[in-house]
């Protein structure tokens, strides 16, 4: 059972991320944050007042993106353009069993291949992934004939609970078992290390999400989730 802290830092996961865990990069203050934008054009509110819009607004440059879910998802002015709103589904793995890890070739990836990590990241979009990202976590990937195919990682962190997060596999190497390969990794180093691992995922995506319930995740709750860009 999680502690009462830790559940209501998980129904605002990028704001108390943002705000606890992450603070010692994050801009912003008590009404509004957002990571640097090398690190993730993520943001979060802790309320949803014009103040707190205002000052979000004041952390976004012109022509940047910011991506927000929770419960206070900004309404936000026509300054903005809306580049994507959707659902998102936050998924927990309470079993603290550790998973079966297959025999498939995974490295750690570095700074040495962002561009690879980026490149990936552009043509599978699980999810937003900047040239700094890596540093928010570990990641891993997996190679074919020297080049990167999929990877996962880990990115938020809310009290004893780490976010599996940056799953993809290029299409052309899909099917083939590396995103099970990949997460039940991460999702044994996180339970090393005595936290729980937990994630998000697009409530419309049904082949991911039964992904995760086969490796024990479960639905946990879902939030409006919305990407921007202000222009001007």
């Amino acid at each position: 059972m999680l502690h009462p802290e830790v559940e209501r830092g998980l129904d605002n996961p990028m704001w108390s991320c943002l705000a606890t865990r992450h603070a010692h990069i994050a801009l912003g203050g008590p009404l509004a944050r957002r990571y640097p934008a090398d690190f993730s054009p993520i943001g979060g509110l802790p309320a949803a007042g014009r103040e707190n819009v205002e000052a979000l607004e004041a952390l976004v440059a012109i022509g940047d993106d910011i991506g927000t879910a929770g419960p206070f998802v900004p309404k936000l002015p026509r300054s903005w353009e809306t580049l994507h709103a959707s659902e998102l589904t936050q998924m927990i793995r309470m079993e603290r069993s550790p998973l079966p890890v297959s025999d498939a070739d995974v490295r750690t990836l570095g700074a040495v291949d962002v561009p690879e990590m980026l490149a990936l990241v552009a043509l599978t979009h699980p999810g937003p992934f900047r040239p700094r990202t890596i540093e928010l976590g570990h990641y891993i990937g997996v190679r074919e004939g020297g080049r990167l195919v999929a990877m996962a990682g880990e990115r938020m962190w809310i009290g004893d609970c780490r976010e599996v997060s940056a799953v993809c596999t290029h299409p052309d190497a899909q099917r083939r078992g590396y995103a099970r390969a990949l997460m039940s990794r991460v999702i044994n180093g996180i339970l090393r290390t005595g936290e729980t691992p937990f994630l998000h995922v697009e409530s419309g995506n049904a082949r991911a999400i039964s992904l995760y319930v086969s490796l024990v995740f479960a639905r946990r709750t879902a939030f409006p989730l919305l990407a921007a860009r202000r222009v001007a």
